[in-house]
């Protein structure tokens, strides 16, 4: 089991990403890009588990046919090529009628290629079982040579392609597209690894072919490749995905709404911060719960906001270069920084502050209208500014 390891751990890494996707991927089955991300992820857990050593001994054992994990690993790696491919060419869009029409090309050379794996492996001759060198022990064998080329050629062209596609698209993406372009930045990087896999496959077969051993290659350099690109692949389709979802959008906003709410919790009235949340509640919920922390907070220091801070940080902006609107927010929060040093200052003097409540019943600010993008912006000036820290400190 322990040599296995290296691959059941990113083909479970995939069989979660497959479950974590699944509600999505059944309500929206009719669309033929979930249907490629449901059949790369599972393809992707096969080659996995069926290409670990346990595996393929319990293959064997259980068909009793000596090598039957051979074709079998084989044609679903070369499947899982294909479905890369696909899975792409839907995710980047086009025509519907040249997507559909390179999808069924695709589809029919890699599973062409499939069935001519099978079949040579059914003409040729493979009485040794091996589990982790066949490539390099059957490389001069007749018609199992074929098949081990055919198996070899197919990966390459799948992951050249693949890594092709996405390097040209990770070029032609805007800046602000982050969870696609961080997708497509793990592909290529999975593509280089692949690349190491094959190169490593490569060198080990051709020296078989040349007269020399040099098995090493393909049966310790190749399989950490094999896993790590495996990994980076997978983690690269599902990060846009995720990405993109309302539950992956909440919680970043949830990030980054910390410091403010971290500043500000001490000012909110005790009824909005001790509702109780446990650590199963949606990250919904808590991104309400904390916007409603950082609201209470801003009301209770409405009193204290001065907008001659704010006009003296909104020119500080102005003459560091940044433009009108961020400059607005940068006064915003450093006029909300002088606020939580002043609330803090009067704190202890009871008078002070029922004489500032009574200012505040004259009409003093009116408490800053909130709403959650704007928020964060507040929040990253909040945290970053140096013209906000100076007041802070």
């Amino acid at each position: 089991m322990t040599d296995g390891l290296i691959l059941y751990v990113p083909g479970s890494v995939m069989i979660l990403a497959l479950l974590i996707k699944a509600p999505t991927l059944r309500r929206g089955w009719d669309q033929p890009l979930m249907r490629a991300v449901c059949t790369l992820l599972l393809v992707g857990c096969m080659v996995m588990f069926l290409a670990a050593p346990p595996t393929i001994s319990a293959v064997n054992r259980l068909t009793g046919v000596v090598n039957f994990s051979a074709p079998l690993v084989y044609s679903v790696l070369t499947a899982f090529s294909g479905s890369c491919i696909v899975l792409v060419l839907q995710w980047s869009g086009g025509p519907p009628a040249v997507v559909r029409r390179a999808t069924r090309l695709t589809a029919a050379v890699f599973s062409a290629v499939t069935l001519l794996i099978i079949v040579l492996f059914v003409i040729g001759d493979a009485p040794v079982e091996r589990l982790r060198d066949l490539d390099t022990y059957y490389a001069n064998t007749p018609w199992l040579r074929e098949m081990i080329v055919c198996y070899l050629l197919a990966h390459t062209v799948g992951s050249s392609t693949l890594t092709l596609l996405c390097w040209k698209w990770l070029l032609r993406v805007r800046p602000s597209l982050r969870p696609l372009r961080t997708g497509l930045a793990l592909i290529v990087l999975g593509g280089a690894l692949d690349l190491g896999y094959l190169v490593a496959k490569w060198a080990a077969v051709g020296a078989r072919w040349a007269g020399r051993d040099w098995d090493g290659l393909s049966t310790y350099v190749a399989p950490p490749f094999a896993s790590a690109a495996a990994l980076m692949v997978g983690s690269g389709f599902i990060v846009p995905l995720v990405g993109g979802s309302a539950a992956w959008r909440d919680f970043s906003r949830y990030r980054r709404l910390h410091p403010l709410w971290k500043a500000l919790r001490g000012f909110a009235a005790s009824s909005v911060t001790t509702v109780p949340l446990t650590w199963w509640s949606p990250i919904g919920i808590r991104l309400i719960h904390r916007e409603s922390v950082i609201d209470d907070g801003i009301l209770a220091l409405a009193r204290w906001f001065d907008p001659a801070v704010r006009a003296a940080a909104y020119e500080a902006a102005l003459g560091q270069g940044l433009c009108a609107s961020r400059a607005s927010v940068v006064a915003d929060a450093a006029m909300l920084a002088a606020a939580c040093r002043r609330r803090e200052a009067a704190a202890a003097a009871e008078a002070a502050d029922r004489a500032a409540a009574a200012a505040a019943d004259q009409g003093l600010p009116e408490p800053y209208r909130l709403d959650s993008r704007p928020l964060t912006a507040l929040a990253r000036e909040f945290r970053t500014s140096p013209i906000v820290a100076a007041l802070r400190r």
